[in-house]
């Protein structure tokens, strides 16, 4: 307290000058229009500013729940795009098709744990497993384009084989604009594009054209978006196109993904199986 006396026994005229002054700004402030509507459009301002912040605050705190309901929104869309098979009507008698369609994918969501993409062949896991209905030789999906095919499963993880490897996977897909297909593979060099082979060489191309799965398998359905066409020129060996596919989807960057499951697989491999069966018997 006496350290406070001193200090205004000392300092008595600059207090007495600054409560002047406090005294003219309100005043001034409370006597004139002009100055009442500065005062006024400042506090807005700063109030606008500091509720600014907050609803950032806020919405940052809710991103959370908004991404779960994102996965949760893209899931039930892939299912109203690519699960379905389409009936076509035979046209060899009169069909009336009631049904609309018949579901045959359904997609399982789930979270990449560990990813590598600087191998000659490259792996990632995901945090789903045979419990969640995951299995080998499910297609995986992001969301925005193919990402691998799932080769192993325990529990509660599957471990997927990712697109970029030079040896053990290759995809068919098509060009969007002709349906042409062709068989999707990767050389090794860059992550961030695969090549299309077995495209004929009259097809026309050009540089920015689509490049999507095209359900020649039971693995993805079609549709899937892969990429876009990037360069091309003729393999010297095969005459074919040699077409290089910019990847949609970053493979180093995943991390939302969905397991595809093809619930008429077992009838799709068994036909396969046939086919295999008859090649053989015919090459003997």
């Amino acid at each position: 307290m006496g350290a406070l006396l001193r200090f205004f026994s000392k300092n008595a005229l600059f207090v007495f000058f600054v409560f002047l002054q406090l005294v003219a700004i309100v005043l001034i402030f409370s006597k004139n229009a002009m100055q009442q509507s500065f005062l006024a459009a400042k506090t807005a301002a700063f109030n606008s500013w500091v509720s600014g912040y907050i609803d950032e605050g806020t919405s940052y705190l809710k991103l959370k729940q908004i991404n779960e309901d994102l996965v949760v929104q893209n899931k039930a869309l892939m299912k109203e795009l690519y699960g379905k098979e389409k009936l076509d009507k035979p046209v060899f008698r009169r069909v009336y098709d009631t049904i609309g369609g018949g579901q045959i994918y359904t997609f399982v969501d789930g979270e990449v744990v560990y990813n590598t993409i600087n191998r000659k062949d490259n792996y990632f896991t995901i945090n789903r497993g045979r419990l969640q209905g995951v299995s080998s030789k499910m297609g995986v999906i992001a969301p925005r384009g193919i990402a691998g095919i799932v080769i192993n499963t325990t529990d509660n993880y599957s471990l997927v084989q990712s697109v970029l490897s030079t040896n053990k996977i290759k995809i068919s897909a098509s060009l969007k604009k002709s349906g042409y297909f062709g068989t999707l593979s990767w050389k090794g060099d860059d992550s961030r594009t695969m090549t299309l082979s077995d495209i004929p060489k009259y097809v026309p191309l050009k540089v920015g054209d689509t490049v999507v799965t095209d359900g020649k398998s039971s693995i993805f359905p079609a549709g899937i978006l892969v990429g876009t066409v990037a360069g091309y020129q003729v393999d010297s060996k095969t005459g074919f196109w040699d077409v290089s596919v910019e990847l949609s989807e970053k493979i180093g960057r995943l991390s939302t993904v969905y397991v595809v499951r093809n619930l008429k697989k077992s009838e799709v491999q068994k036909i396969d199986d046939t086919l295999k069966a008859q090649i053989k018997k015919d090459g003997q």
